[in-house]
């Protein structure tokens, strides 16, 4: 006799110890020893796999320019529409994996995944691997969430913060990662090396996402017609300021006249969705709780972080890819990164506490600090070998902040479930705008000090400067055998003496900018530092208050 089939959306029975969290996240059944070290391996590669691809092309994009004969300007969409589809996705992922479960939703995207690498294998085109990022910013965000709740299931109920810990921290392994081994990819095969590996990954995150499947959960039908038109007016309003932030210092900020009109439509939407969530009676953004002064604290922090923290990509790693150095020259300031996360991740494993959850972002800040004053000594002979102990700190900081940081709101959350859209949202567009706001104004803040400096070095290369005389001389004698023209000759060598000075306008270019993180990053500790005091003020004074009503 066939049993009935069970209705998907009537709550099911839970012991106290498997009920889910929250709608849409799995059950946590007792697990044995071996199946949760297999949750927690698997968690770990759906993480990896969710942010190394991105990583792969971020790191190469110098080889990938060649490759696709493209512009510089060009090559830059690959990791933008990224970033482009990854904002965005949160405001339908979430209901998705209430209403039809977290696994349909990866196991889908992961499978579409896969055939849009596998058919990019064949197609030498630029805009197939646009369409190809743009389908990993859609699989990445469903990755992270799932690379969470595998995590859960790895840890018993008294080491769940440990899970959240490493399962949000461990997509920030993936960059360095990313330049120990991605210039041997790009030998096997060129640009197809790399996808290779991408295609690879995503196959076997695949199978064992479909070997080793979560517990099931509840799921209840929470789409309403509503959701989609705010879906249609966010996204390509994301989309667009994703486009500006990335690709305006590259096409300059006003010189490109798309920059405008794309950054104009952008806040039309956004707004545009934003009235239209607030006006409904159910919203799929709480924008009420959005703008409470603690949840824009938070979300203004976090963005302040990132900033600092583009610092690595943006400002140590942009100087050395300027100088000509190559990943493979990098490989030991990587593993110096990579450590440094590690550390972090586990530190902040051994030390998270909920009571306690600002001392770590007060920690990452002054490790931050302390990192960016000793970036700015840097000199036109700084190599990988005088970074690696900023780079560390950085390294360790940044994975040392971001649980704290999520977790700080967490308790709205739980409260009030249905603020869970909105906090993913708002997590996400913190660390996707963040990082893209911060490379947009680091290389900003880069090429315009550069320009003041090339400025004062051109005032003071005169040739009735002795010193620069005998420059010019030594560059004379060095091209003297390759050159029999003396006017060729001394054009060769003002052009060398010119390099030697943008070089060096580069150099204290960046050092004014490693100032600038400083900066930030101390005012943002001195803000949180007031914060703290007036909150203790104020406790301090209710208590008084209390104890005299008493």
């Amino acid at each position: 006799m066939r049993l009935p089939k069970r209705d998907p959306y009537v709550p099911r029975e839970w012991q106290p110890h498997e009920k889910p969290a929250l709608l849409g996240s799995p059950s946590t059944p007792i697990h044995p020893t071996h199946r949760r070290i297999a949750y927690g391996l698997v968690g770990l590669l759906v993480c990896l796999t969710g942010a190394l691809g991105n990583a792969l092309v971020t790191a190469n994009l110098n080889n990938l320019q060649g490759t696709f004969a493209a512009w510089s300007n060009e090559i830059a969409w690959l990791p933008a529409v990224y970033v482009m589809t990854n904002a965005s996705i949160n405001l339908l992922l979430v209901k998705f994996r209430q209403q039809y479960g977290l696994r349909a939703f990866t196991e889908g995207f992961l499978v579409l995944y896969v055939l849009v690498t596998f058919f990019h294998l064949f197609v030498n085109d630029l805009n197939s691997a646009i369409m190809v990022r743009a389908a990993h910013g859609m699989v990445s965000a469903a990755l992270s969430s799932l690379g969470i709740y595998y995590q859960i299931q790895a840890w018993p109920a008294k080491h769940r913060l440990k899970a959240l810990t490493i399962g949000i921290t461990g997509s920030a392994l993936a960059i360095p990662v990313a330049r120990l081994f991605s210039s041997e990819l790009l030998q096997l095969n060129e640009w197809r090396g790399l996808y290779y590996f991408e295609l690879g990954l995503a196959l076997v995150s695949l199978a064992c996402v479909l070997a080793l499947k979560l517990p099931p959960s509840d799921r209840k039908k929470v789409f309403e017609k509503k959701d989609f038109l705010t879906f249609i007016l966010f996204a390509p309003g994301m989309a667009l300021l994703c486009g500006v932030l990335s690709l305006g210092r590259i096409d300059w900020w006003f010189e490109a006249p798309w920059i405008g009109w794309s950054l104009a439509a952008s806040l039309v939407l956004i707004v545009a969705a934003i009235t239209f969530e607030h006006n409904r009676s159910n919203p799929l953004l709480n924008t009420r709780w959005l703008s409470s002064g603690s949840i824009v604290r938070l979300g203004l922090i976090m963005v302040l972080i990132r900033i600092v923290l583009a610092e690595q990509n943006t400002g140590v790693i942009g100087y050395l890819q300027l100088i000509g150095l190559q990943n493979e020259q990098m490989t030991n300031l990587a593993w110096s990164i990579l450590a440094g996360i590690a550390c972090g991740i586990i530190a902040s494993c051994l030390t998270i506490d909920m009571k306690k959850l600002a001392r770590p972002i007060v920690i990452s800040l002054v490790l931050m600090i302390v990192a960016s004053l000793m970036d700015s000594q840097s000199n036109n002979l700084t190599r990988p070998a005088q970074l690696m102990l900023s780079q560390f700190l950085l390294g360790f900081s940044s994975a040392f902040f971001l649980a704290p940081a999520m977790l700080t709101a967490i308790g709205g959350v739980i409260a009030e479930p249905r603020n869970l859209v909105s906090f993913s949202v708002l997590f996400g567009m913190s660390q996707n705008l963040g990082g893209l706001l911060g490379s947009a104004i680091l290389g900003t803040f880069q090429t315009w000090r550069e320009k003041y400096h090339s400025s004062l070095l051109a005032d003071q290369l005169t040739l009735l400067n002795p010193l620069v005389n005998e420059r010019v001389n030594q560059y004379t004698q060095l091209y003297s055998n390759v050159l029999n023209d003396s006017t060729l000759l001394n054009t060769q060598a003002l052009l060398q003496l010119q390099s030697v000075a943008t070089n060096e306008a580069n150099v204290l270019a960046y050092n004014d900018t490693y100032l600038l993180t400083a900066a930030i990053a101390t005012c943002t500790l001195l803000w949180i530092f007031v914060r703290l005091l007036r909150l203790k003020l104020a406790a301090r004074k209710q208590l008084k208050n209390t104890m005299e009503l008493q």
